[in-house]
């Protein structure tokens, strides 16, 4: 695994506290990049600053819930006061939703789903955007899922329908940005060790699945390659 060296660099990561989201915070920390960790759980966010913090690494931490009425945009509006540009925004937080047929979910459940993996993901690049032209190399990679791709899979409804909209977010983005220093990935990172998962796989065996920090050397190679596609990339494939 190649890391880069990223000292100089801010790097804004959602769900940053558990999961797939942690294991690239702490990985982009000890690549040298300031990381701005937002998550929910201001406990979490501590346990993962603990750890930067001895590996060497810095962040900065921002508790906050991405479907609060305007706290994307006051975050936008902090971070631009103290931080000249944004180099890297993994867009990861996400919620499963409830697996259950379409007739079947709870209104207030579709609706929160879709404004955390959909609405708070465009309401991030639409903030962000200046900080990120303002980066001579800014990367913006975005968490996707299998299911949200061209196979529907029943009682998946929910969350399939708002991750196939977010990478159509991020694809039109990435058309929007060619002429510009952002780069746009998406990661398909298929089946691992979360707790997602085993709320979705409860008579799973974790042991059999990937660990997230398995992902690393392929965000890393994101990061550091110069040409614009492949724009979505699926782990399994990419391990080959």
């Amino acid at each position: 695994m190649t890391q880069p060296d990223l000292s100089g660099k801010t790097a804004l990561v959602t769900g940053a506290s558990r999961g797939i989201g942690k294991s690239i915070a702490l990985g982009l920390a000890k690549a040298g990049a300031h990381v701005l960790a937002l998550a929910r759980t201001p406990g979490a966010l501590e346990e993962l600053d603990d750890e930067i913090k001895a590996a060497g690494g810095k962040a900065s931490l921002i508790p906050m819930d991405l479907v609060s009425d305007d706290g994307i945009e006051r975050l936008a509006g902090a971070l631009s006061e103290r931080f000249p540009v944004l180099d890297i925004l993994v867009l990861n937080a996400a919620s499963l939703g409830e697996l259950a047929p379409l007739p079947d979910i709870d209104p207030k459940v579709w609706k929160h789903t879709l404004d955390l993996n959909v609405t708070a993901n465009w309401r991030l690049l639409r903030a962000l955007d200046p900080m990120l032209r303002k980066s001579p190399d800014a990367r913006v990679i975005g968490l996707s899922s299998g299911v949200g791709g061209k196979s529907a899979r029943a009682f998946w409804g929910v969350y399939a329908v708002t991750k196939a909209a977010s990478d159509m977010l991020l694809k039109t983005y990435a058309e929007e940005m060619q002429k510009t220093p952002v780069h746009i990935s998406i990661i398909d990172p298929g089946a691992m060790r979360t707790d997602m998962r085993k709320v979705a796989m409860p008579g799973e065996d974790p042991a059999t699945l990937p660990h997230p920090d398995e992902l690393l050397p392929l965000v890393y190679h994101l990061l550091m390659r110069e040409e614009r596609e492949p724009l979505r990339i699926s782990f399994k494939e990419w391990k080959k």
